[in-house]
């Protein structure tokens, strides 16, 4: 499989940004991309840094809607899958979704962060309901897909199930700012989850400086080896290609040990908590 990560800033003009977009994905195609994933909220200002003002569902739109069917068509076009986030309305209801397009165009299904937090400058509770459609994968024709949105990274549980439900590799959509955490704290979380799951993990990070925020880039992909592969550089615009050998899946520790001495019957009381 060759991935593309697209590491882009946001304006606070969506349609220009989507248009960017668009653009990014055609030239990861034209550079060999079978799979293009993007960032958290890749085409608009990130919202959480402020506080939410009142009823927030006129920034979200549906999915499917125009962005989602803007890249429908170019995925159908090109024959890539298409890994999006944004901000999406449902009802009465919002959520942080990654739509997954497959290379046909085909809308397999949404992924919707499930953890929601709240801190200063990721005032995330006003803005998102909790994600309910599980931690699903998707039979692309690239490869087994999982989406992990960014917050959603830090729970083992979560990540776990990915494993579980089949994923070769695992997208993750993250906003993640300049000294936000320890040096070096995201790489080696989804290092180890990639070794403890046997799946290759590809963070791709917002980038650009915002109203209280300064994302940092540096997205990376990581084998199931627990080794990072490609790495993104900071503070700037780019495309970050990877290609990785999704034979390394079946042979990791993970799926030749880990996963088959797992005692599940166990588990369930010791996290009942």
């Amino acid at each position: 499989m060759k991935i593309a990560l697209v590491q882009q800033k946001a304006s606070r003009d969506k349609q220009k940004n989507a248009a960017r977009g668009l653009e990014a994905a055609r030239k990861a195609a034209g550079e060999g991309a079978e799979v293009v994933g993007f960032a958290e909220l890749a085409f608009e200002r990130f919202y959480p840094q402020r506080p939410a003002a009142g009823d927030v569902k006129h920034l979200a739109e549906p999915v499917p809607g125009p962005v989602t069917e803007s890249f429908q068509e170019l995925a159908a076009e090109l024959g890539i899958v298409v890994v999006l986030n944004l901000f999406e309305r449902e009802g009465d209801k919002t959520f942080d979704t990654s739509p997954v397009i497959d290379a046909d165009g085909t809308l397999l299904g949404r992924t919707r962060m499930v953890h929601i937090t709240e801190y200063e400058c990721f005032h995330e509770q006003g803005y998102y309901d909790e994600g309910d459609k599980g931690a699903p994968v998707y039979s692309t024709r690239a490869g087994k897909i999982g989406v992990a949105i960014c917050y959603d990274r830090h729970y083992p549980e979560y990540m776990r199930a990915l494993a579980l439900n089949g994923a070769e590799v695992v997208v993750v959509p993250q906003a993640g700012a300049v000294g936000e955490w320890p040096e070096g704290l995201y790489e080696a979380e989804m290092r180890v989850a990639a070794f403890q799951n046997g799946y290759f993990t590809a963070l791709c990070n917002r980038v650009g400086e915002e109203e209280c925020l300064t994302f940092s880039g540096e997205s990376f992909v990581c084998a199931p080896s627990g080794c990072v592969i490609e790495r993104a550089p900071a503070l700037e615009e780019t495309i970050l290609h990877a290609e990785l050998d999704l034979e390394a899946v079946a042979h990791s520790h993970a799926r030749e040990l880990f996963l088959r001495d797992r005692r599940p019957e166990l588990y369930a009381d010791w996290l009942a908590r």
